[in-house]
């Protein structure tokens, strides 16, 4: 039997992620193992760059929330597959991440990809779920001691607790202590910028980067 090439397992990994095809997400992360391709770039290049085109389509209405939940299931199932041979610098302290969907607001989709992705790139991701009131998001980023907080918001009457929080953390003199960025489908680079968030994230793919980019020494 002829062993599959990392493009093709990459290629594969992301059209199942497409396709929200769960057994063939399980079978290509398999495959993944066996041929020797870096666990972590089977997640980045092949399962995240089916994610991206799975977002496009959701932006362009050719997929709605039960195909993107479905692609989710398969990126999960492949994710759990590889993450145990992802290679971390275990002597590095990870960067401590708070993700909160903004209060008011149930919808988690766009943050659980996000913390998968994070999850995956060695983050240490405290997870405060959905609907989260921005007293919990402060109190969770002083607790943890957190050096990033993403916040996210799929509906416009919830994006001004994102607002809400930078100004909390201000006031409890933990802004320059902590990175802010947000995201979800209303949002947008000038609308980060006016509520003085450092960085808006256009999808759950490009949160990895970002969190790198704001924790560079």
């Amino acid at each position: 039997m002829d062993i599959p090439e990392k493009n093709e397992i990459l290629q594969n990994l992301s059209k199942c992620v497409v396709d929200g095809d769960e057994d063939g997400a399980k079978r290509w992360a398999e495959e993944a193992i066996r041929s020797n391709v870096d666990a972590y770039e089977a997640i980045m290049f092949g399962l995240a760059e089916g994610m991206k085109i799975v977002s496009a389509k959701y932006e362009q209405g050719e997929y709605y929330v039960p195909e993107v939940l479905l692609s989710a299931c398969a990126m999960n199932v492949a994710v759990d597959i590889l993450k145990p041979h992802i290679k971390l610098d275990k002597t590095a302290k990870p960067v401590k991440v708070v993700l909160a969907v903004a209060e008011g607001d149930i919808h988690d989709i766009g943050k659980n990809l996000v913390k998968i992705m994070l999850d995956s790139a060695g983050f240490q991701v405290i997870d405060l779920g959905k609907d989260v009131p921005t007293t919990e998001v402060v109190k969770a980023i002083k607790e943890n001691e957190a050096q990033v907080v993403g916040m996210s918001a799929l509906m416009t009457t919830t994006m001004p607790s994102m607002k809400k929080v930078i100004e909390q953390l201000t006031a409890a003199g933990l802004r320059d202590k902590v990175k802010v960025m947000i995201g979800g489908a209303p949002t947008s680079p000038d609308y980060a910028e006016s509520i003085g968030a450092d960085r808006w994230g256009k999808d759950a793919s490009s949160s990895v980067s970002i969190v790198k980019e704001l924790t560079a020494k």
